[in-house]
């Protein structure tokens, strides 16, 4: 049977131990007790690892929830504007960046606002309606995608409200409205337009979208007629009410409907807010009357 030619290990520290002049037994000792410190250093730095990895989990967790417990107050809760009557007092509003506007002129029928300068990011709406569940749910989808993230810059945007749906005429892009979704419809083609109103910080700095649906425009400052009325928006209720703002503007010694003038529909609160503390407005471009 063959045997190995190397020493085996205590032989060899026998050797090291005659070498130095050490008796064996401390030779050993000292690697045994040089193995055993080594391995609670090694101990050690898996627990130091460890409690490393949970702090930073820890404190990750914690600016999450507090991440989450800042965006969950902006809706449980939210801001309210001022009211003409009870169905207006009831109303709120998720307590997120709107659009700047400066009140004018308020009666028990409608308000005048001077609307502040801003951007929005809009998609054509498919279908003939602007308030049916599937389109406006598509336009929605399109445009929190751009606003989350599906962008040249691949960065998220903050939510902003509320969302604008509007009426528009095909020869134009002549775009109204705040912070809502807009949706606006290109009249002779029973076509709506969606917007949501981009962060004011972004200002004109704006990622392109990748979505080639999905077009960034700038709204001029102007003057609006503004109604505020709760529950969900149907396109028979936006007619209605339009039709209302109307005759009521004709009797207004300040302020008149421009030419051409098409509504504007903002929402302002997310679908699961109870319908009687939503709020909606429609709005109507106006000027001046000259004197």
């Amino acid at each position: 049977m063959s045997q190995s030619i190397y020493p085996s290990s205590s032989v060899t520290l026998a050797f090291k131990s005659m070498a130095t002049e050490q008796p064996l037994s401390s030779v050993v000792t000292r690697r045994r007790t040089t193995t055993a410190s080594s391995n609670t250093s090694a101990l050690e730095a898996r627990i130091s690892l460890v409690f490393a990895l949970a702090s930073q989990t820890s404190s990750v967790s914690q600016r999450l929830l507090v991440d989450l417990a800042t965006e969950t107050a902006k809706y449980v809760f939210p801001k309210r504007f001022e009211s003409r009557n009870i169905e207006e007092a009831l109303m709120s509003v998720p307590d997120l960046e709107t659009v700047k506007f400066k009140v004018l002129s308020r009666n028990d029928q409608y308000e005048i606002r001077e609307l502040e300068p801003y951007f929005v990011a809009e998609t054509t709406m498919p279908g003939k309606y602007g308030f049916d569940l599937n389109g406006s749910s598509q336009s929605f989808n399109v445009l929190a995608e751009y606003l989350f993230g599906k962008n040249t810059a691949n960065e998220a945007m903050e939510m902003t409200t509320p969302v604008l749906t509007r009426r528009t005429q095909s020869g134009g892009e002549a775009m109204d409205m705040t912070t809502p979704v807009i949706t606006k419809r290109m009249e002779d083609q029973d076509k709506w337009k969606m917007s949501f109103v981009m962060p004011s910080k972004c200002g004109s700095n704006l990622p392109l979208p990748k979505n080639s649906a999905v077009t960034i425009n700038e709204v001029p400052a102007k003057t609006v007629a503004v109604v505020a009325f709760s529950g969900f928006v149907t396109d028979e209720d936006v007619m209605r009410r339009e039709s209302k703002l109307r005759d009521a503007l004709k009797n207004d010694s300040q302020f008149k409907v421009i030419s051409g003038a098409l509504v504007e529909v903002a929402q302002y609160n997310p679908p699961f807010t109870l319908p009687f503390t939503r709020r909606n407005e429609i709005s109507l471009e106006v000027v001046r009357k000259q004197e």
